[in-house]
């Protein structure tokens, strides 16, 4: 009998202790920004070994409010990968500030040093090191590769890895996390600013609520919250719900169950994968803990008996899905027509976008599951 399995490449894992949760803020009324968002920030900072962290509406937002803490604007270059999610290059683009893109690492899928140190400017305002699948960026050769310049990292698929020791979210002078329902934990959308650095934290608490002096729990519980409070800045509406917090704080408790497990199914695929001539598997080179948010291999051009897309269509009719790693931004329509890109201008980013294919690795699969996917590989 065929087996007529479907397995997702990304599933949340949730259950009763999250529907529990939400009692609480549905009960109390308070469904806003409140104090399950403050307690999950604060379990957030501890587990993350960083001082503050201050939660949003998704980690685009959390980047922009980096961008915008730092008064990053118009006449201001960021440099990033060309290979990353395109929310990366657009909060830049949000701050009036110019993207400045430069080529990946061939092995890692992360963000060249050594082309970043040949594009700093006496405009580079930050370096955004982007994380990528959970491995983290190499940050000492980015800070010898930009000294003095700020190291933002775009930890969006990070959550709980680590580099020589240090968890992501503390690498840098600040870091912005996803809680989308593809990454390990999950509030459903919602974000996450860490930092170590106390004046960007209180301006980006300020910046994520319209640019307020007070926030609404310390007026509501003070002695006249009646008045409303002073607001000192321009800002935005980027409040977390109470809702979202109480989830994570759920979520957060089951993150490095979370990743050991995927750990040892990324094990178990390296293994089992291994002998595939045309495969590429990921690597995770020593002294970093990878978050494994996506399981994402290379194909060989050279060696593959079919085109990625050929290949991606076979697997799905095993009921396997796939995805590319993610796109080369500077491919895309709206970034190469403003800026007047080529797909040549960064090779390995181009070749990524054309061969890199994400398999199934989430923590709802069963050995079952994994063994039908090498399986269905293997069979090609």
């Amino acid at each position: 009998m065929a087996d007529s399995r479907v397995i997702q490449i990304a599933m949340p894992d949730m259950g009763d202790e999250e529907w529990r949760a939400l009692r609480e803020p549905l009960q109390t009324g308070w469904l806003t920004q409140g104090p399950k968002v403050a307690a999950f920030e604060k379990a957030f900072a501890s587990r993350h070994r960083v001082r503050h962290a201050r939660a949003s509406t998704s980690c685009t937002t959390a980047l922009h409010l980096i961008l915008a803490a730092l008064e990053i604007g118009p006449g201001d270059e960021v440099i990033l990968p060309a290979f990353t999610w395109i929310a990366t290059a657009n909060v830049i683009v949000y701050c009036g500030a110019t993207p400045v893109f430069v080529d990946i690492d061939h092995t890692t899928f992360n963000i060249d040093p050594a082309q970043v140190a040949a594009r700093v400017t006496p405009r580079t305002r930050a370096v955004i090191a982007v994380h990528l699948f959970g491995l983290c960026a190499d940050m000492d050769a980015l800070r010898k590769a930009a000294p003095g310049i700020p190291i933002i990292e775009d930890a969006a698929c990070a959550a709980g890895a680590a580099y020589n020791g240090k968890p992501a979210g503390g690498l840098g002078l600040a870091a912005a996390f996803s809680f989308h329902p593809r990454k390990s934990i999950t509030t459903g959308e919602g974000g996450m600013v860490t930092t170590d650095d106390e004046g960007l934290a209180e301006r980006v608490n300020m910046l994520r609520n319209h640019g307020v002096g007070t926030s609404e729990e310390i007026r509501h519980r003070g002695p006249k919250p009646f008045l409303l409070a002073d607001f000192p800045l321009i800002g935005f509406n980027y409040r977390m719900t109470d809702l979202q917090g109480a989830v994570g704080l759920v979520q957060l408790g089951k993150l490095d169950r979370y990743i050991d497990e995927r750990q040892r199914w990324a094990e178990f695929y390296a293994r089992e994968l291994a002998g595939m001539p045309w495969l590429r598997l990921p690597a995770a080179p020593e002294g970093r803990r990878h978050g494994w948010q996506s399981y994402v291999c290379l194909l060989d051009s050279r060696k593959v008996p079919k085109p990625r897309n050929t290949i991606m269509e076979s697997l799905l009719q095993k009921g396997v899905h796939t995805r590319p790693g993610t796109h080369a931004v500077h491919m895309l329509s709206c970034y190469r027509e403003r800026y007047g890109l080529k797909p040549d201008d960064f090779p390995v980013a181009r070749e990524c976008d054309a061969w890199s294919m994400a398999i199934p690795l989430h923590n709802r699969m069963s050995a079952e599951d994994y063994g039908h996917v090498v399986r269905s590989i293997q069979g090609l």
